[in-house]
């Protein structure tokens, strides 16, 4: 599998999850945002971080950098395509997801750990897990989630709510975590588990997030 980690200007967890790829044997590449052709790559991360330095809004203009063509093209093959954090605001401003995600509702920076619900435990993101709680990191200023009505309504009917909140920190609607394209190949989470896969930091509960990734052989392989 050769997953690509997309390095947009402010990107600041790039290194995270290249080390964390790297730590399952992934032939993991850091590849600038300039880069429009990522038709070598079987997965796709999007990072954590202040791409662009947030301005106008998180992801916005990020949606814009050149490998985002390159994005919406793995996307629609079927690839895997993972948006952590400022990724995933990235990928829902790109269209790629549906709904936004907002300031928190109680405006600020938030750094902690966080447990999380796995409200879909057969997603190619959740499938290793042996249980339903798990703990993992923010770090985020943009994390709450908002779609309207008919949107939620989809996500809940074609199971696209892979993660949500315990104990919502952000305000993020009907306590949203992390979601899923239909297609089921598009992912997106504001925590991060990259950053959580090294024993020495006292959690490894990302580590069966990247093992659900390594189950699905069918997709690893699937790049020109």
């Amino acid at each position: 599998m050769r997953a690509a980690v997309i390095n947009f200007p402010g990107s600041n967890c790039v290194l995270d999850m290249y080390y964390a790829l790297k730590d399952f044997r992934l032939d993991a590449e850091i590849v600038d945002a300039n880069q429009e052709n990522l038709d070598g790559f079987s997965a796709i991360f999007l990072p954590g971080g202040f791409s662009y330095g947030d301005y106008l809004r998180t992801g916005a203009i990020a949606r814009f950098a050149p490998a985002m063509k390159g994005v919406a093209k793995a996307a629609k093959d079927g690839r895997l395509v993972v948006g952590i954090c400022n990724g995933f605001q990235i990928l829902t401003e790109a269209g790629l997801l549906p709904g936004a995600l907002r300031e928190n509702a109680k405006p600020g920076f938030i750094c902690d750990e966080i447990t999380l619900n796995i409200a879909n435990p057969d997603s190619i993101f959740s499938s290793a897990y042996d249980k339903l709680q798990i703990t993992l990191p923010i770090a985020h200023g943009a994390g709450n989630y908002y779609a309207d009505a008919q949107t939620l309504a989809s996500l809940k009917a074609h199971q696209q709510i892979i993660f949500t909140y315990e104990d919502n920190p952000n305000g993020s609607l009907d306590d949203i975590a992390g979601i899923v394209n239909q297609a089921g190949n598009v992912f997106g989470m504001m925590p991060h588990p990259e950053r959580a896969v090294d024993p020495l930091l006292g959690n490894t509960d990302g580590r069966a997030f990247f093992q659900s990734i390594l189950q699905r052989k069918d997709l690893l392989t699937h790049a020109d």
